[in-house]
């Protein structure tokens, strides 16, 4: 009995794949690209899984249906052909009208981009109209959306890379940073919610049977949240937190939607996990409480912010340091240039270190992300009360080097979850005064005073050298060769571009490269 089930949940999980894979070809042949797919699979899922909660009895406590009757699942399951397609249309038009809701997120200016009525058709009577989502096990359906998102990523046209991080360093942050029962979860530029999703899957692996009915419920329900900036993001984010099992189609919306950035935080969290926004500046105006005012288009009056700037990643940290709270955890994905731009990031840098205890800082290799040019770290601090005299926070800083000498590539060698097997282990997520220095080098110890000595507060730390250059026979690949040089004039090409900003110089649209923002 014990085989028959996990080779029967296989094959079903096996199955459904394949369906939403011979649907996405289809529509793809018809001018859809995969992300617009995996958003029209979006609405219909949401319409029949709020048709079965309501249907069901014990799938739900609230008497009164989600979503309308006219407007509901069984509206369309009832037409055909134009009539389908006429009536569609009239549905996610006014569902979108339904503010601060999981309803409202999932309709935003939601419109219909599937113009041939019959392959309307055969969505709603054959993929969707054929399985009882809500009654399917949620890593069942979860897996199968968000391997759409990951394939939806990979397509460079439509841009929607720069809203996924690869899930294997999602998995990685989270093993460390072990989530509690009693954490409360949030992430303010979700992206398609990569990282509240692992962070929910990590409890309900490691704490589900001891926790009591009320924690349970608040898993699902507030103990978790989100914000993104795109609309189109973020209802992706909702859905796929309802096919894992957060969140309730009828209630409130656990992804909010807007400018993380515009206000302080209206509440805090004791666990942030991030990869905010990379690339150009935001045109905005900082008012910071050092006095100063840095001028661009939209007005950001941020009280908290102790020093100004228009770098958006420099203001990201600094807003994950207001959404903490005392003795939070924060593990976020920075840029370079974070750690070790002068003037307003020096000043950024010095406070991390001494009002938080920046403990690790992960460097992490390029060709991992699916937006190109980028060379990244993850930071990992905790919030800290303020000691006395004036002590730091912050006494030792563990860098580990997971860049010198690493090379991977999206397709022929993929980042998988065993490549950070050694830092996993190197972290001391139980004990982390038990660290040591590694044999292969690549874990090294930094004092408080070793850091705040250097240039600048420059955190941008190397100290190994890559073998490929000492070694003639271990020379690189040259597709992987090939790869590092552009990864490497796309970086320039963004550092040009915040250059040419800061002086008050115009980026061209077809030189300008594109944003990267991960999450997941």
């Amino acid at each position: 009995m014990s085989t028959v089930a996990p080779s029967s949940t296989v094959a079903q999980t096996n199955s459904l794949v394949a369906k939403l894979w011979n649907y996405c070809n289809v529509l793809r042949d018809n001018g859809l690209s995969t992300i617009e797919y995996v958003e029209q699979l979006s609405y219909l899922l949401f319409l029949k899984m709020a048709d079965e909660l309501t249907a069901d009895p014990f799938a739900r406590e609230a008497a009164s249906p989600i979503i309308p009757s006219d407007l509901g699942w069984q509206s369309l399951a009832s037409k055909r052909g134009e009539e389908l397609e006429a009536h569609y249309r009239q549905v996610l038009t006014k569902l979108g009208k339904h503010p601060n809701s999981t309803l409202g997120t999932v309709f935003a200016k939601a419109q219909n981009r599937i113009t041939e009525p019959a392959l309307l058709e055969k969505l709603v009577v054959e993929l969707i109209g054929k399985t009882d989502w809500v009654l399917e096990g949620t890593d069942l359906k979860g897996d199968a959306y968000e391997g759409l998102l990951a394939k939806g990523a990979e397509d460079t046209k439509t841009g929607a890379g720069q809203y996924f991080t690869p899930r294997p360093l999602i998995d990685a942050m989270v093993k460390v940073m072990r989530p509690r029962p009693d954490d409360t979860i949030t992430d303010p530029a979700c992206g398609t919610a990569g990282f509240l999703i692992a962070a929910h899957s990590y409890l309900r692996e490691h704490h589900l049977k001891a926790l009591s009915r009320e924690q349970r419920l608040a898993l699902g329900q507030g103990s978790i949240w989100g914000n993104e900036l795109v609309p189109g993001t973020a209802r992706l984010a909702a859905m796929n937190m309802l096919l894992h099992g957060i969140g309730e189609p009828g209630g409130a919306s656990l992804i909010t939607t807007g400018d993380a950035l515009a206000e302080p935080p209206s509440r805090r969290a004791s666990l942030i996990l991030a990869n905010p926004p990379f690339g150009k500046k935001s045109a905005i105006t900082v008012v910071g409480t050092d006095g100063k005012t840095d001028r661009e288009d939209v007005t950001y009056d941020r009280s908290d912010f102790r020093a100004t700037t228009t770098n958006k990643q420099l203001n990201f940290l600094q807003h994950i340091m207001s959404l903490l709270e005392m003795d939070g955890r924060a593990a976020v994905v920075v840029p370079d240039n974070v750690l070790y731009e002068g003037g307003p990031g020096e000043k950024i840098r010095r406070r991390l270190l001494q009002e938080f205890d920046l403990h690790t800082i992960l460097r992490l290799p390029t060709g991992i992300f699916y937006a190109g040019g980028v060379k990244a770290n993850v930071l990992f601090f905790d919030k800290k009360p303020p000691r006395a005299d004036d002590i730091p926070n912050t006494s030792e800083v563990w860098v580990y080097d997971f860049r010198t000498g690493m090379h991977f590539t999206l397709k022929q060698h993929p980042l998988r979850l065993a490549d950070l097997a050694k830092f996993i282990e190197a972290y001391q997520p139980d004990n982390r005064s038990a660290r040591k220095e590694t044999e292969d080098g690549r874990f090294k110890r930094f004092t408080y005073k070793e850091l705040i000595d250097r240039e600048k507060i420059n955190l941008d730390i190397s100290w190994l050298r890559d073998p490929a250059l000492d070694d003639a026979e271990s020379m690189l690949a040259p597709e992987i060769i090939a790869q590092e040089i552009v990864e490497d004039l796309q970086a320039a090409l963004v550092e040009f571009e915040a250059i040419t900003e800061a002086l008050g110089g115009e980026v061209k649209p077809d030189v300008a490269s594109e944003e990267v923002i991960a999450e997941a």
